[in-house]
């Protein structure tokens, strides 16, 4: 196989002031990890290849030193483009030292941008960021004080306003499969994800690039089906083989991830009803039989979980943005990842789904909000981290519940059919303006989407004025534990309701029975 190559040759391949494309998400899922591990030993033994530009779709990163973290070494990168530098610790630690020019986009943009420079297009028309962080009104994506240049404009195309991220030719292109023939035919399964590894490919090959793939095993010439084959031999350049590959940072070989087969429903413990079960449950409350939706970082992704515990998840189209359609997501350090799934595709239709309004709901985190409704959910804490998905999912999904505790550091709750305040914490994540803007509650309201604002023992709602109280959970005082403790004080509304009592008691909410009534009464309305 002449495309056989060893990887420290692969890196070798990277010359002084590259723009190197990794393929992958962040924990670890279709991650040419080996590749990272030897280019950090080269750069460290040797001082080259320096002045790098790297871009990757997801943060790639284990939050501590795996991934990116690892590229963390001065002079390496002058510049690194991604949608959340956040499970990159040690790399955002050079951000914030400016020493380094550092852009954070949508993970959306980045995944279909790919695309874009694959087809020699001038860079990604969308609507995706107006009126947030990313509006070059605002920062344009810009990290730190050292990055000046603009990589996103905005336009105007027929009567409206749009931003435009820029194309860049992508040097080396670093993807990964499962195997390789002897060709260079790529397949994927026994991937967590599949990425954009083809868009990648193209991207590089179209710039005048090279590609660089990983993979686990070798195969014969011919011998893979060819429906299998995900990136063509003509596409890639080199392969290298890595036989210690693993799925993720934490799984070596999940069949159930790989949709090989799928997990059997078995009894396991109810997960324990602490603080983020039951904004996880409430926030679940808002679902409806059938939803097409989507579940975010942190506290949205035990939604899932909750659901398998009530029995719908068959009756739910759970999806998560690299590309797993139905089934159930996984929670955790492997988020991204999913079993049971109805099917598994390519990250860029994922994104051209959520943009076009496709999902009927969606549960997302939350760090601050403020008195107009505002979310930010990518700069706080005064470390330098991203959005992710987030804005392409909230843009225009119908129903959003935005997710978390009314307050943060020391929080301390009693959940005994109800909710009773031990110790508050000592920071009102409710402030009268958030540090950033990652979704923007004025263009909610012209688009006319749903915004619920789901937390330990309050539940708001937005509307044209702004936050509104909608509910509170059993056993809170109203001015106390909620009103006393925000930045700001929200219009109450005229009707305050008490939240459903079975979302803090003992055992299952009885929602399958809730989703069955729910489709009987859709059916006899439609009669």
């Amino acid at each position: 196989m002449s495309k056989l190559i060893g990887v420290g040759e692969a890196v070798g391949l990277v010359r002084d002031g590259s723009t190197v494309l990794v393929g992958g998400s962040g924990a670890g899922h279709a991650l040419p990890q080996r590749f990272i591990d030897e280019l950090a030993a080269e750069y460290t033994t040797t001082g080259r290849p320096r002045g790098l530009t790297t871009v990757r779709i997801v943060g790639i990163g284990d939050f501590a030193d795996r991934g990116f973290s690892q590229l963390a070494l001065p002079g390496l990168m002058r510049r690194t483009i991604g949608s959340n530098i956040g499970n990159e610790p040690r790399l955002g630690e050079l951000v914030e030292a400016n020493e380094l020019e550092s852009y954070s986009f949508p993970q959306g943009v980045l995944s279909q941008l790919m695309r874009e420079i694959a087809a020699g297009r001038p860079g990604l028309v969308t609507q995706v960021g107006l009126g947030t962080y990313v509006d070059p009104r605002q920062t344009g994506g810009k990290q730190n004080a050292m990055t000046n240049e603009d990589l996103v404009e905005v336009v105007t195309l027929r009567g409206r306003e749009w931003l435009l991220f820029h194309a860049f030719p992508i040097d080396v292109a670093v993807i990964r499969g499962t195997t390789a023939d002897e060709d260079g035919n790529l397949t994927m399964e026994g991937e967590a994800i599949q990425g954009e590894m083809l868009a990648m490919a193209m991207a590089a090959r179209n710039s005048g690039g090279i590609v660089i793939a990983q993979v686990r095993q070798l195969a014969r010439r011919g011998s893979l089906p060819m429906r299998d084959v995900k990136v063509p031999a003509a596409l890639i350049d080199y392969v290298y083989v890595d036989p210690e590959q693993w799925q993720t940072y934490i799984t070596r070989d999940s069949p159930y991830y790989a949709g090989q087969v799928r997990k059997p429903v078995t009894d396991e413990p109810p997960l324990p009803l602490d603080v983020r079960k039951i904004i996880a449950r409430r926030s679940l409350l808002e679902f409806r039989p059938g939803a097409i939706c989507n579940l975010g970082f942190g506290i949205s992704q035990l939604i899932g979980r909750v659901a398998w515990e009530e029995g719908i998840t068959d009756q739910l189209v759970l999806t998560v943005e690299q590309g797993i359609f139905g089934g159930v997501p996984v929670a955790g350090n492997e988020g991204g990842a999913g079993f049971n799934y109805q099917a598994m595709i390519d990250q860029p239709y994922m994104f051209d789904f959520y943009d076009g309004g496709g999902l009927d709901v969606a549960s997302l985190s939350f760090a601050e909000v403020d008195a107009a409704g505002n979310v930010n959910v990518h700069a706080f804490e005064g470390r330098v981290r991203g959005p992710g998905g987030f804005p392409n999912i909230s843009a225009r999904t119908r129903k959003i519940n935005f997710v978390g505790t009314l307050t943060a550091q020391g929080l301390e709750l009693e959940i005994r059919d109800g909710v009773r305040v031990v110790h508050e914490g000592s920071l009102s994540k409710f402030v009268p303006a958030v540090r950033e803007i990652t979704f923007s509650a004025r263009l909610a309201r012209e688009r006319g989407q749903e915004v619920r604002y789901v937390t330990d023992r309050a539940v708001f709602g937005l509307d044209a004025e702004g936050l509104v109280l909608l509910e509170v959970a059993p056993g809170i005082d109203v001015e106390r534990d909620v009103l006393g403790r925000m930045g700001f004080r929200p219009r109450v509304a005229d009707e305050l309701r008490t939240t459903d009592s079975r979302v803090y008691a003992a055992g299952a909410m009885g929602l399958a029975a809730d989703f069955a009534a729910d489709r009987t009464s859709d059916l006899a309305a439609v009669r």
